[in-house]
């Protein structure tokens, strides 16, 4: 039996467990943020010069434009799909979730190959009218936010969809007994009181947004993270990099206080789900299903169409030894990352649970900002403090002879780390949800029976929150498989995965070649939904 007086029951020590797991997170922001206050005038200068006036305002663009797209798809989607009765809901309910198992990238080169001038689109629409001039471009800024628009909308539709759901159909029917109209109701009462929801969707989506790579990079389309990527590989400069890269933070973190901030506006009551819904008639009904479907069709199920041709049509000639290679670099780096980021997320929420300080809870948030932090400044704030430890060792190696160039750099070990930060909050969430399941009583219990916190955490708390673990653990390793920047940027010379050999060929505009591996990570990615679609069903009905 452990004393009250030993480590593990000195609750001093909570934060300090909790900081050396959110060390993943903040020393990569720290060394990132430390550049910004220590900037160089002659880096300083190139970057407003020649990077700065286009990469700001491709960014503002991008704010704006994708925004007002997520919104513009999303309420409406959930509206329908949450409160209206029309041939085929139920269907449109969960389908139009699918958008998030095909990545921007993917969406992105398909959409280009697709209706770019030598695209099947174009080209059919010059066979039957013999011109298609008149056919909007689709590398233009129009075609990135349509691209991001299409990928990042089921953020706005499902949490907007579970407003409307618990809210949105009872506050029409108040409205309307104090004698307003439908549509009155829908503007004055049922949206105003969705809108944190609405807002925290927009706010993930544009986070998703300013952390996309690979589809800026297909259209060409400058941005924070493209020219992270060039002032390191292209330019070889990492000062620049790591300027760029602290004021794409600075982006993040303001979009990351608003979200905290919409998320403590939001209020939880008891779900007053009805089935009685707002049966559509006419015009209204087709317009519903139409809508649906072409936002499904352009977002999912054309572009997975798209893809099935251009690998039936590149198997026999693309298919190598190369890609079981690929496949294995790709499963070995997710199951690593997903063991160790799963492990990780089981500790903090077990810290957080036992210790229930304020200080603790305040460092638990901030372990779990990572997901909020792009890629390519993840990459360059682990990349940084690596390459002075590498140098450290390698003086220290020097002394006792041993001939090394590098130790630490170029590793897996780098991107591990770098994914760690990354996706630490992703595991934490499931896992943290089963441990609320632990009530204090049933902790109580286990110390009066003289169990440590890490015999509580082995005998209790683990068999409880198994089935977190599990959904922490198929997500995180889900998302490894589709991460691009971190990967492109810190993996080890010659190991290439999946995502990584989507964006060599899109690089060179071989959109058939691109599709074999981009076809497994979609496939890989429907699990999640899955799931996601199961619990979201589940929950509400």
């Amino acid at each position: 039996m452990h004393s009250r007086g030993s480590i593990w029951h000195w609750r001093g020590w909570g934060p300090f467990r909790a900081l050396v797991i959110a060390a993943l997170t903040l020393v990569p922001l720290l060394v990132v943020l430390a550049s910004f206050f220590d900037p160089q005038p002659e880096v300083w200068s190139h970057l407003a010069t020649y990077v700065l006036p286009g990469v700001l305002w491709n960014t503002v663009v991008l704010i704006f434009g994708v925004g007002a797209g997520v919104l513009f798809l999303g309420v409406p989607l959930a509206w329908l799909t949450a409160v209206c009765d029309f041939p085929g809901r139920r269907f449109f309910a969960w389908s139009l979730m699918l958008p998030l198992a095909m990545p921007a990238y993917v969406l992105a080169f398909v959409q280009v190959g697709l209706l770019d001038f030598t695209g099947p689109v174009q080209t059919w629409l010059r066979d039957w009218l013999g011109t298609s001039n008149w056919f909007p471009p689709i590398r233009s800024t129009g075609g990135v936010v349509l691209v991001l628009t299409l990928a990042f909308y089921p953020y706005v539709y499902l949490l907007a969809r579970n407003a409307f759901i618990t809210q949105g159909l009872r506050a029409v029917e108040a409205a309307q007994a104090l004698g307003y109209s439908r549509a009155q109701a829908f503007w004055k009462v049922a949206l105003p009181m969705a809108r944190p929801w609405i807002a925290g969707g927009m706010t993930l989506a544009l986070m998703e947004t300013l952390a996309d790579f690979g589809s800026v990079s297909i259209f060409s389309f400058d941005t924070f993270t493209t020219a992270i990527y060039k002032a390191w590989f292209a330019l070889f400069n990492l000062p620049a990099a790591s300027q760029l890269a602290s004021l794409l933070v600075m982006f993040v973190l303001v979009l990351a206080a608003v979200d905290q901030r919409l998320r403590q506006n939001r209020r939880y009551a008891a779900k007053n789900y009805s089935p009685v819904r707002i049966r559509l008639q006419g015009g209204a009904r087709w317009g519903a299903i139409l809508f649906c479907s072409v936002i499904l069709a352009m977002a999912f199920v054309v572009p997975l169409i798209q893809l099935l041709v251009w690998v039936y049509s590149v198997w026999h000639e693309d298919f190598d030894g190369r890609y079981p290679v690929f496949l294995l670099h790709s499963i070995w780096l997710a199951g690593l990352a997903a063991v160790a980021v799963t492990v990780l997320g089981l500790l903090l929420s077990a810290i957080r649970h036992h210790h229930r300080d304020p200080l603790t809870q305040w460092i638990v948030r901030l372990a779990t900002l990572g997901y909020a932090i792009p890629g390519t400044v993840l990459a360059v704030g682990v990349f940084i403090p690596i390459a002075w430890l590498d140098n450290q060792l390698l003086t220290l190696a020097s002394w006792f002879g041993w001939e090394t160039s590098q130790i630490l750099k170029g590793s897996l070990l780098v991107m591990l780390l770098a994914l760690s930060a990354r996706f630490l909050a992703v595991a934490y969430q499931p896992i943290d949800a089963a441990m609320q399941r632990i009530t204090r009583n049933q902790g109580n219990a286990a110390r009066s029976l003289g169990l440590s916190p890490r015999q509580t955490l082995m005998r209790l708390q683990l068999p409880m929150v198994r089935g977190g673990l599990l959904t922490a653990a198929l997500i995180v390793f889900v998302d490894v498989m589709k991460e691009m920047p971190i990967t492109l940027m810190t993996r080890p010379f010659g190991w290439d995965t999946l995502a990584v050999r989507v964006f060599e060929m899109t690089s060179e505009g071989m959109w058939d070649r691109a599709a074999l591996p981009s076809l497994a990570i979609v496939l890989a990615g429907l699990l999640p939904v899955i799931l996601l679609v199961r619990k979201s069903e589940s929950g509400l009905h």
